[in-house]
């Protein structure tokens, strides 16, 4: 993908996220459960004041209450794991609000979502007072997991009203996929079409991914073209997401990448912080990104150290909407993405460990460092001026005192030529 497409790029899970519960595909079985617990409350409080939906990722769960408040014209008071891991904090979110009407008439929906997000130590309190929150609400309250059955949710799944939802199906998918299509102007093969389709798993934002990834731009679309698919690497959907942030058109489609992204946070953070010096090649740009990556490495701390999850939103903003603002995406020619250095160092084999401590070692020495600060810190910008400036780089290679085979290891390529 050239840097001007990814200039414009838009995330189609975003531009086709349905607006009414006519536009979720599948379950409509389970939808037609959550609209009459929603219309049971017109005659009074239910039996069961929540609704716990559940089922695999992608398959709707959250655009269907999205969905669901629009149609009715509710107001949705909407919230993830990441803002109420605490009894405080959803006290705050929804203790005052699921006891009292809108101040403009309508009635109100809280939703609890990516309740999985709450893990172990990470949950000090919040899933207790959520349970406290539904004996008493006076609106509805739905809560989403991918697992209700796991044992921490045990006390919540007694208080609710348990709605499955399921894979749609292949031809669901295929559908789907034809009337994105036929918006976007692409002739797509049925072949085509199927194939994404099945790759998917019935994962409908996967599939809506693999599409843009492989026909955005096109006015056609066959077999040949998404083929190759099958044997692709994970990797690559990693790659999407990195064009979506460093070539985003505004901060809200650099932040939105995150919810697209197949690797947590901290793995993103990293393929973010090797990649940057490969796109952004003006030196004050990469300094303005790196400064925003540098400010969400110290948010990342805080949260390690204190536990209060409310500052991963800074996080997030640092590393999507910091670095796409911080520079022009004037890019020469095509760049790739390069797997994360830190990363590859952890996963390394016994010889590479080996050639990587030694390595370290003669960095240390003349930095002043250790050599696990060498490696993890230096080593990674010494391979892309090896890279880019063979003249520099002979020069740092005899200062260094680096022998063929470690250039070699360094650079990825052929020893650098003596002159």
């Amino acid at each position: 993908m050239s840097a001007s497409l990814g200039v414009a790029y838009i995330p189609w899970t975003q531009k086709y996220k349905p607006k009414s519960l006519s536009e979720v595909i599948g379950n409509d079985e389970a939808k037609r459960k959550i609209v009459e617990w929603i219309r049971s409350w017109e005659r009074g409080i239910p039996d069961k004041r929540a609704i716990f939906i559940y089922g695999p990722p992608g398959v709707g769960k959250t655009v269907t209450v999205e969905a669901l408040a629009n149609d009715m014209n509710m107001e949705l008071i909407e919230s993830d794991a990441s803002n109420y891991r605490t009894e405080e904090a959803v006290r705050r979110l929804a203790g005052r609000a699921s006891q009292f009407g809108s101040l403009f008439g309508r009635r109100k929906l809280i939703l609890f979502d990516e309740l999985d997000g709450i893990t172990g130590s990470a949950d000090t309190g919040g899933l207790r007072e959520i349970g406290e929150i539904i004996k008493t609400t006076r609106v509805p309250v739905i809560l989403i997991a991918n697992d209700a059955f796991e044992p921490r949710f045990a006390s919540l799944r007694n208080l609710c009203l348990l709605i499955e939802f399921k894979k749609p199906s292949k031809i669901e998918v295929m559908k789907h996929l034809a009337k994105i299509c036929a918006k976007e102007g692409i002739n797509a093969d049925e072949a085509a079409l199927r194939f994404i389709a099945e790759r998917s798993g019935g994962d409908v934002r996967s599939a809506i991914n693999d599409l843009q990834a492989l026909a955005q731009g096109k006015t056609r679309l066959t077999y040949e073209d998404v083929s190759w698919l099958a044997s692709r690497d994970r990797k690559e959907e990693i790659f999407n997401v990195l064009r979506m942030i460093f070539y985003a058109k505004d901060s809200s489609s650099a932040k939105a990448a995150v919810n697209m992204a197949d690797v947590d946070l901290d793995m993103l953070f990293e393929w973010i912080y090797e990649n940057a010096p490969h796109h952004i090649k003006n030196p004050h740009e990469l300094a303005a990104a790196m400064d925003a990556l540098s400010k969400a490495d110290i948010y990342r701390g805080r949260i390690k150290e204190t536990q209060d999850w409310s500052l991963i939103r800074y996080v997030i903003d640092l590393m999507t909407a910091g670095v796409a603002s911080s520079w022009s995406k004037k890019s020469t020619g095509w760049t790739p993405f390069k797997f994360p250095e830190r990363i590859k160092i952890a996963s390394a084999s016994k010889e590479e460990r080996d050639m990587l401590a030694e390595i370290g070692k003669r960095i240390g020495r003349k930095c002043h460092l250790s050599s696990s600060r060498a490696i993890k810190e230096v080593l990674p910008y010494l391979r892309i001026i090896f890279q880019n400036n063979p003249k520099m780089g002979r020069g740092i290679a005899k200062w260094l005192d680096l022998n063929d085979e470690m250039i070699t290891y360094i650079t990825e390529s052929e020893p650098l030529k003596k002159t």
